[in-house]
């Protein structure tokens, strides 16, 4: 930013009512006491001069020659130029000028006033151009953080819509084309909900959150698609679902868990019920997916749970979260606990 720049800034924030306030509270008595104890129109000039001299350049000066601008920026050059600069301003102001008029010695004028005024000029300029920088500093880092908020979820939503499994709709896709020639009412029946799942997810990924009762329907269009693919190989257990209330959760949070049920459950072989369960813990939200079959580990390369941990990671608490654990051994079953605030 140039000179010019921070010198209108400066004066701009110097002009906002929590600092003209307490600079005219304190300045205009003193130019008061500077006419009385003078009592003529040349005193009062010289105290105007100075007290004008302190507002225009103290804080200015040093913000353009101390900070140049920022916080605890501050080289030797600058700040001798600084303190060269209040000399100045209090010799011409103080000293010369009141020679030029001759007058004689007033209340602004003797020596021991010219040290403090000096002394004023170089504490108050620095606290107040000081005041300012970071004031300045403070709005242009919260611009940044909205910036960066925004290019956070713009990229969390491509995230999340990136994460619908190819693999998945390449297989449903596949079986609805064989379903056409075999049986054409399931194969409508699938891809109706198939359509009517991508809708929901198109949906989702332009809002930061909505209702769990939202996130259970797209739950449930993903068991019912692969229940169509296969309905022998496991059942659907929902408790707690009307639990859901005016609760909200991320969008599409529980689709990659669900997912990952299924494939590493009854896709893999291990037939089962798979349980979706919905509650209350205190002040926190608790969905739990199990599903037939052990768990091995986060298999490598996945991007679903991690991807998960990082959404819940942003929610402001620190109990948010999701855990997997295999809560049995015969018959093995896996459980995905989420835990999240009541929203």
């Amino acid at each position: 930013m140039g000179k010019r720049s921070r010198l209108f800034e400066t004066w701009a924030g110097l002009a906002a009512p929590r600092r003209s306030i307490p600079i005219l509270t304190v300045g205009l008595p003193l130019v008061a006491a500077q006419y009385l104890y003078g009592g003529t129109v040349e005193a009062l000039l010289i105290g105007v001069v100075l007290f004008g001299g302190f507002v225009l350049l103290g804080p200015a000066g040093w913000r353009v020659l101390g900070s140049r601008g920022e916080p605890g920026g501050a080289a030797l050059p600058g700040v001798a130029a600084f303190v060269a600069l209040g000399v100045a301003v209090i010799g011409l102001g103080g000293v010369a000028l009141p020679r030029l008029m001759g007058l004689h010695i007033t209340f602004f004028t003797d020596l021991p006033s010219l040290a403090i005024l000096l002394a004023f000029f170089w504490v108050g300029g620095w606290g107040l151009g000081r005041d300012i920088d970071l004031e300045l500093s403070l709005a242009a880092e919260r611009r940044r953080a909205e910036v960066l908020t925004r290019e956070r979820e713009r990229a969390e939503l491509l995230a999340v819509r990136s994460h619908l499994d190819p693999h998945f709709l390449f297989n449903a896709l596949n079986a609805i084309a064989e379903w056409c020639q075999e049986d054409p009412a399931v194969a409508e029946a699938a891809l109706l909900r198939l359509a009517t799942m991508l809708r929901t997810v198109l949906a989702g990924v332009q809002v930061s959150r909505w209702p769990l009762s939202r996130e259970l329907e797209l739950v449930d269009h993903l068991l019912a698609i692969h229940e169509v693919r296969d309905p022998t190989r496991f059942t659907v257990d929902r408790e707690g679902w009307a639990r859901a209330g005016e609760a909200t959760v991320p969008p599409l949070l529980l689709l990659p868990i669900i997912e990952n049920a299924l494939k590493h459950g009854p896709s893999a072989g291990f037939r089962g019920r798979v349980r979706v369960t919905v509650s209350h813990d205190r002040d926190r939200l608790v969905v739990e997916i199990e599903n037939p079959g052990p768990f091995t580990g986060l298999r490598e390369g996945g991007h679903g749970v991690a991807m998960v941990r990082r959404r819940l990671a942003l929610e402001d608490d620190p109990g948010a979260g999701l855990a997997l654990a295999q809560v049995s051994a015969d018959p093995p079953r896996t459980r995905a606990t989420v835990r999240l605030p009541l929203g």
